[in-house]
C-alpha cells in the first residue's frame, strides 16, 4: 500500500510540475521602424527595429530597440498602447533611453500583456523635427 501511495503522489507531483512548466512560454515580438508607420506619416530616412521577448509566467517583457538615420537625436522613446495601426495612443511604457541601442525589461500588468500579444502595442522614437513620434513600429508576433 506504501508503494501505491508514494507512486501516486509522485505521478501528482510530476503531473503539477509538467503542467505549470507547459503553460510558460516565451513569445518573440518584432516591429519594423519607419516614418511611413507614423500618425501622420513623415518622410524620415531613418529606419529601426524594435526585438523583444514576453515571458507568459513572469510577465517580464525583454527588449532591444536600435535605429540609425534619422533627422537629429532622438529625445523619447516608448511603447504606445492600447492601439491598431493607423491610430495614435498614450505611453504605455517608457524607455530608459532614448539612444540607440535601447535595451531593457519590464514586468507587465496582465492588461498590459493582452494588449501588447494581441499587437496593440507600438515602439516610437521621436526627435525634435518630430515631436510626435519619427520611427514607429507596431509590435507583432
Amino acid at each position: 500500500m506504501k508503494k501505491a501511495v508514494c507512486l501516486a503522489g509522485a505521478m501528482f507531483l510530476g503531473a503539477t510540475v509538467l503542467g505549470t512548466t507547459a503553460s510558460a512560454e516565451v513569445i518573440k515580438l518584432t516591429a519594423e521602424l519607419k516614418g511611413s508607420n507614423e500618425v501622420p506619416p513623415n518622410s524620415s530616412s531613418g529606419s529601426g527595429k524594435a526585438e523583444a521577448t514576453f515571458d507568459t509566467d513572469s510577465k517580464v517583457l525583454t527588449y532591444a530597440v536600435t535605429y540609425s538615420g534619422m533627422t537629429g537625436p532622438a529625445v523619447g522613446a516608448h511603447f504606445h498602447g492600447p492601439s491598431e495601426p493607423g491610430k495614435n495612443a498614450g505611453i504605455a511604457l517608457p524607455l530608459k533611453s532614448a539612444q540607440s541601442p535601447i535595451r531593457g525589461t519590464a514586468t507587465l500588468s496582465d492588461a498590459q500583456a493582452a494588449d501588447l500579444l494581441a499587437g496593440k502595442w507600438y515602439a516610437n522614437i521621436h526627435t525634435a523635427a518630430n515631436p510626435g513620434g519619427e520611427l514607429r513600429g507596431q509590435m507583432a508576433k
